[in-house]
């Protein structure tokens, strides 16, 4: 029996069927229209493109990261965001870790092919600093300051701080 576009098998490493009950199964693009996608890429010179994740309804800039060819095709296999680690240099699948996981909801490439604009649904906050937002620091009275609160605790969601 052939496995529904929206339920991975079990060796497909990050491929989630956990999506939330109020939103639509993800239905993987055909193998040729992934493959269309990733041709029209133009990836740096380590072979990454920037991936700005943005909130599904609200158009809340969440966080910026990396994403390279197989980040690009997992997320779009899987439909659970994946970027690339530059520090760690190994593909970093959103929520792994954390829990935080961000559900594909449409990924969209921009007119030069060198950037991503990944609408997504987040579970929890995006920040590694426990704020809903990586983009939560702004100039106030003089300094930079934080302008949003830390909504979770990054020592329980990563077992070091953040």
């Amino acid at each position: 029996m052939a496995t529904p576009p929206n339920h991975a098998p079990d060796h497909v490493p990050g491929r989630s069927t956990d999506r939330p009950a109020d939103l639509a199964p993800w239905h993987a693009p055909t193998p040729e229209a992934r493959a269309r996608f990733l041709a029209a890429l133009r990836p740096d010179a380590n072979g990454l493109v920037a991936a700005i994740a943005q909130a599904e309804g609200t158009g809340e800039v969440l966080m910026l990261a990396w994403m390279n060819a197989e980040a690009v095709e997992e997320t779009l296999l899987t439909g659970r965001v994946t970027y690339y680690s530059r520090s760690r240099r190994k593909l970093w699948r959103k929520g792994e870790t954390s829990g935080q996981v961000q559900h594909l909801i449409d990924l969209r490439l921009d007119c030069d092919g060198d950037a991503l604009l990944v609408t997504v649904r987040q579970d929890g906050v995006a920040c590694h600093t426990g704020r809903r937002s990586c983009f939560s620091w702004g100039l106030r009275d003089g300094e930079v300051a934080p302008l949003e609160p830390v909504l979770a605790d990054p020592a329980g969601l990563y077992g070091g701080g953040g």
